[in-house]
């Protein structure tokens, strides 16, 4: 969470006449689910219930080229790789298509690259090698859509190709087999926002339905039982939670989650400290998720998989120590770098619309989160490169104002390879390209972002007096779950209360701890994680912006301010 004053920008107040339809609705959790477009009481309760998706997988275009050839291949006995990517959405879906052609009957086995060796994405060397071992089939999983000459070469090996992806599509589509991507243009699908495990696992229900259909065979999994993999795959990679199928998804997959059936995953939740039964989309998007990506930043991603594969408990105890243990490293290699950049770029132009800055020392699997970390904190669009012989490797964060990957398409010519989101993306470029892409993403920045005003929004819901918080608000709010991207928890902001007593915490004191009230309320806590630096400032009486939640301790349950923000009082 960046740690600049932001601009709070309150949504406005529903007309009366409009609440009024909300009957029996917490009126704040009315309010919230206006601000977020449900006008219709129905709707909004609908989305709230996010009811089951009569999802038909089939209308995805490539998926029955791809269930045609799949049950082809299993048939005739020919070698199966699922290739995946190295973050939590990858090692999700290559589980996933792995646990549902296995239950098929496949002769199937993963192959995920190592991000260092190989990097991101499909690489013909890998190709190669596995068509010379006897390899018929390949399946991508989160990734493949930009590989284009990959697939070609691939191709050209013997191999047929099945490429299932989400990223953005380039200016053209590789040649494969079929291509599974619901964001192709002339695809029936009315979902296009799915995260990559979703896409594999529309396609694993149609293999599925099928096989249950036309072998009339009983198949020993169900699709429900895939359905934490897409949670963690879902959550982990930010795909939008206000979209009605990835929150049915996710609320399902949160049930078998919390059932734990999976060992590994169950071996998980122990070392993060994170209780079957209580798992929300939080508990994946810091706790899990972090843990996943971990060893493909660190060492080899399938170090997850095998956790999420796990057939043991002694082995999937081991593996969690082993995940716990990088996540560990992770951490103290991040903040590290992130204090060197942070270095170059105050030594630098702070002014400048774009940091752009290159290391040959940096772990390569920490680009991205050094990228996202310096974009939070001085709210511009990140590049973070790892140097290495002749190419580097870079990891892109941004800002709402400023599409990368759109930026990334313009410079195209000066590029290995790219792809990615709006706001996250990744390239590979050679050495001797980097002083033109610098000047050419700096030119597009410049003129992207000249005349804004660059600080970070808050984008406050209701403004809320101190009497009218309770554990009833909580409750009604909970209705919202899950939270995540494109649906964040509910922010709310007080006006002018007094701070009682203030201090920090944390090992550095990076934490601000308050206590706040106001004439005849009684006080309430609020922790601002990362706000510690604001303590020598805060005036006596505040306005503060947070999420409202429950503080458990020693059996007792109070109310919390999350603060997000605080300024002085405003007139």
């Amino acid at each position: 969470m960046s740690t600049l004053p932001k601009r709070w920008l309150l949504a406005s107040p529903a007309p009366p006449d409009v609440l009024s339809h909300y009957a029996g609705m917490h009126p704040i959790l009315a309010q919230v689910l206006y601000n977020r477009g449900f006008t219709d009481p129905f709707k909004a309760e609908d989305f709230l219930r996010a009811p089951q998706v009569s999802a038909n997988p089939f209308q995805m275009k490539g998926v029955n080229e791809s269930v045609s050839r799949i049950r082809q291949a299993i048939k005739k006995h020919e070698q199966i790789i699922i290739y995946g990517d190295f973050d939590a959405d990858g090692v999700t879906s290559t589980m996933l298509m792995m646990q549902t052609l296995t239950a098929l009957g496949a002769q199937v086995k993963p192959y995920i690259p190592h991000r260092v060796d190989e990097g991101y994405g499909l690489n013909s060397a890998a190709l190669l090698k596995l068509a010379r071992a006897g390899v018929k089939l390949v399946i991508t999983v989160d990734c493949g859509i930009r590989s284009v000459d990959e697939v070609a070469d691939g191709t050209a090996a013997g191999l047929d190709i099945i490429v299932t992806d989400h990223h953005s599509i380039g200016p053209e589509i590789p040649q494969a087999y079929a291509v599974v991507n619901p964001k192709q243009v002339d695809c029936r699908y009315p979902e296009d926002m799915l995260a990559g495990v979703g896409v594999a696992f529309r396609l694993a229900q149609a293999l599925l339905t099928v096989a249950t259909g036309m072998d009339k065979r009983s198949i020993p999994l169900d699709p429900t039982d895939l359905l934490d993999l897409v949670a963690i795959g879902t959550v982990a990679d930010l795909a939008p939670l206000d979209r009605t199928e990835n929150r049915m998804l996710v609320r399902e997959g949160l049930k078998q989650l919390n059932g734990s059936r999976r060992l590994g995953l169950r071996a998980l939740m122990e070392v993060a400290d994170l209780k079957p039964g209580e798992i929300d989309a939080m508990s994946i998007g810091f706790g899990i998720g972090p843990r996943i990506n971990a060893a493909g930043r660190l060492e080899s991603a399938m170090t997850a998989y095998h956790l999420l594969a796990a057939q043991s408990e002694t082995e999937a105890t081991e593996l969690a120590h082993t995940l716990q243990s990088l996540n560990t490293q992770r951490q103290d290699l991040t903040r590290a770098a992130q204090e060197s950049f942070r270095q170059q770029v105050l030594a630098a132009d702070t002014s400048a619309p774009l940091i752009f800055a290159a290391d040959k020392h940096i772990q390569p699997g920490i680009v991205g989160l050094v990228a996202g970390r310096l974009t939070e904190e001085f709210y511009r669009p990140t590049v973070i490169l790892h140097e290495d012989g002749n190419e580097s490797r870079a990891s892109c964060r941004s800002i709402p104002e400023f599409d990368i990957t759109a930026a990334l398409d313009q410079c195209a010519d000066l590029l290995v390879r790219h792809g990615g989101h709006a706001q996250a993306a990744g390239f590979t470029v050679t050495n001797e390209n980097l002083p033109a892409l610098h000047e050419k993403l700096m030119g597009i920045a410049a003129e992207q972002l000249a005349g804004r005003d660059l600080r970070p929004s808050l984008t406050v819901d209701v403004d809320a007096p101190l009497s009218s918080l309770s554990l009833e608000v909580v409750t009604a709010l909970a209705q919202l779950e899950p939270t995540g991207h494109h649906n964040p928890a509910p922010i709310l902001m007080t006006r002018d209360v007094r701070v009682l007593d203030k201090r920090t915490v944390g090992k550095e004191g990076q934490h601000l701890k308050l206590r706040v009230g106001r004439a005849g309320t009684p006080p309430l806590d609020a922790i601002g994680f990362n706000l510690g630096g604001r303590i020598n400032t805060l005036p006596e009486r505040i306005d503060v912006a947070y999420q409202l939640e429950i503080n458990e301790w020693n059996g007792n349950r109070n109310l919390q301010l999350h603060l997000l923000d605080v300024r002085p009082v405003e007139a």
